[in-house]
């Protein structure tokens, strides 16, 4: 039984205020839930891969209007802050949401739109286990995993643009 992944109410409403979070002090973060996922060409990634480093890990999918809305501003943050240590990763929930029969059917529409929206950090396809883990019930959601592979702020909607670049410097001034 696929879990249905909705599209927040801001996803269609282009005048809903975009979602503003603190990071959360050190000693309570929890740690991310570690993954296995694949990328286009079949290699796989975990999260553990990333350890050492700040991620921005972005759950969208290619139908959902907020993630469409909120991944050129992803693709900015990758291109200012890589250099400084974040990595960005997006993962696609497409089978789920659009509840397709697996991987090769969600890359066939992921690919397509990854290349005309020049996607140049890596993208994993979610699964069943993605969308337990993370407790994923709404897209976007948008969470900062700080260098201990510890979720630091998570934001459930569309973020704010000058909010996130904020709570990313504080990640990667941490040592």
């Amino acid at each position: 039984m696929h879990t249905i992944i909705i599209c927040l109410a801001a996803c269609s409403l282009g005048h809903a205020a975009d979602i503003r979070v603190a990071v959360e002090r050190q000693s309570a973060r929890k740690p991310a839930p570690d993954f296995m996922l694949r990328d286009a060409s079949g290699k796989s990634v975990s999260l553990s891969s990333f350890k050492g480093k700040p991620l921005l890990l972005d759950l969208w999918a290619t139908k959902c209007g907020g993630c469409i809305k909120e991944i050129p501003s992803f693709i900015e943050i990758h291109h200012a802050y890589a250099n400084r240590g974040l990595a960005v990763v997006g993962i696609s929930m497409d089978i789920l949401y659009e509840d397709l029969k697996g991987p090769a059917e969600a890359w066939s529409l992921v690919n397509p739109f990854v290349e005309a929206h020049k996607v140049d950090y890596p993208i994993l396809m979610g699964d069943d286990g993605i969308t337990n883990r993370y407790s994923v019930n709404a897209l976007p959601v948008t969470y900062l995993i700080d260098r201990r592979g510890r979720i630091a702020a998570t934001y459930v909607g569309i973020v704010d643009r000058a909010n996130i670049e904020a709570n990313i410097k504080t990640l990667l001034a941490e040592r």
